[in-house]
């Protein structure tokens, strides 16, 4: 199980033991049920007896230590679980787990808890995903320096920072709906997937009960590449996370300081600095994305198991899947707090802006040399030499080039002073037209 800190109380108890040994006597349930409607087994009332057993809440309190203690016996956690169940039935025991083998159990009931945590997940990411849309059309037209390299490229808004944050969890969100639809499948088709012991129409009458679907061709087991790829779309998540965090992180820098978390009162940064104010959400975003990635990679080395199975991805999925979706379901909704309480630093955004000039018009200038019949190589090395002696001196790279030889004798003063009053922003209301808010 994952870390309780980084943990929320509705996917703690659905990747509980509790709650994995009750999914697998759902799974056991609807076998038993489907088994009694074809006559593979009689009525005596197996499923009757099961379905009682699901809906009593005391009973599974106790089901994780009696299975321990039989675990250590037994050294097999399946027949564990089948032995204390099989002695808490009304009737029908001996035909408990009729034609089965373990990964029946274990992968179809995998199913029903991934999907789960999907949707708890996809829940949490529309969350955020409406509260990135609010942040962006808020600060639609307010200004701040683009920046590319870490260095002053071209004016920019934050509204548009934050759209493309919410683009990217448009993209997200469709990504885990894909992964929903890949980890939906479940097998009652055997020890190597052939149906020995129980026909394919006991499998479609269980399955549909569980509201999963058949895996086309099982060996063992459900092949691992579904499972796979909903952690690689978890990963791709944390990666969004990681990105909205690093631009906070590097905006709340003490140099830069145009974005800033929300720090509660009696909150505490560091504990020989009191000034601090230091991003340890985001840091802690940052860290989470990273385990994200190593949840995956040890998910894609399940893949290729030997011929019809073996038993190696089974010790990486006791972590992979609890702790992928429990961590990433608790830093989605960090995120999303985080997001909502962020002080966004107007002024100071606009104080960079003009603390070093308006050498950023070089692109500008270098476009109105170019339509004045400069070469282009030229004109770059002009507006190299002059934008960089704005900055450098503090002055407007209109001065300069008013004093430069070449760049004076090709356009007017007056066509340059207009040619250089640009508005960067003036397209943002066609970027946002393309969301819905």
């Amino acid at each position: 199980m994952p870390l309780r800190r980084y943990s929320l109380p509705e996917m703690w108890r659905l990747w509980s033991e509790e709650e994995k040994f009750r999914t697998w006597a759902r799974v056991e349930w609807a076998v038993a049920k489907a088994q009694e409607e074809l006559g593979i087994i009689p009525k005596v009332g197996l499923s009757e007896s099961l379905r009682k057993l699901i809906e009593d809440e005391d009973f599974w309190r106790d089901v994780p230590r009696k299975v321990e203690e039989r675990e250590r016996v037994y050294d097999h956690d399946v027949l564990a679980f089948l032995g204390v169940i099989e002695e808490s039935l009304e009737r029908g025991g001996n035909y408990l787990h009729f034609g089965m083998t373990s990964s029946d159990v274990v992968d179809t009931a995998n199913a029903l808890r991934l999907r789960e945590a999907l949707l708890l997940i996809k829940e949490k990411l529309k969350g955020l995903s409406e509260v990135l849309y609010e942040k962006a059309d808020r600060y639609r037209y307010t200004p701040v320096m683009g920046r590319t390299h870490g260095v002053f490229a071209q004016p920019t808004t934050f509204g548009l920072k934050f759209l493309g944050f919410y683009s990217e969890a448009l993209r997200n969100l469709k990504r885990l709906d894909d992964a929903i639809e890949e980890v939906s499948y479940g097998k009652i088709s055997g020890a190597v997937g052939n149906y020995a012991l129980n026909p394919p129409e006991v499998e479609e009458r269980a399955l549909s009960l569980l509201g999963l679907k058949v895996e086309p061709v099982s060996t063992q087991i459900v092949p691992r590449d579904r499972f796979a790829f909903a952690l690689n779309v978890l990963s791709l998540i944390g990666a969004f996370l990681e990105r909205l965090a690093l631009e906070i992180r590097l905006s709340a820098r003490t140099e830069t300081g145009e974005m800033q978390e929300p720090f509660r009162k009696g909150q505490r940064g560091s504990s020989a600095m009191p000034h601090k104010r230091n991003p340890i959400r985001s840091e802690r975003l940052t860290g989470i994305a990273r385990l994200l990635r190593g949840w995956a990679l040890a998910e894609n080395e399940s893949i290729a198991l030997w011929h019809e199975r073996d038993i190696s991805h089974s010790s990486v999925e006791r972590f992979t899947l609890p702790d992928a979706t429990t961590t990433l379901h608790y830093a989605l909704n960090l995120a999303t707090s985080v997001v909502k309480g962020l002080v966004i630093n107007e002024d100071r955004a606009r104080e960079n802006m003009e603390r070093f000039g308006d050498f950023y018009l070089s692109s500008v200038l270098l476009m109105l040399l170019t339509k004045h019949g400069a070469s282009r190589d030229r004109a770059y090395e002009w507006v190299k030499e002059v934008s960089q002696r704005a900055y450098d001196r503090g002055t407007s790279i209109y001065e300069e080039a008013l004093k430069h030889q070449e760049i004076a004798k090709l356009i007017p003063e007056k066509e340059l002073r207009e040619g250089l009053n640009v508005d960067f922003n003036r397209y943002v209301d066609v970027i946002f037209g393309r969301f819905k808010g």
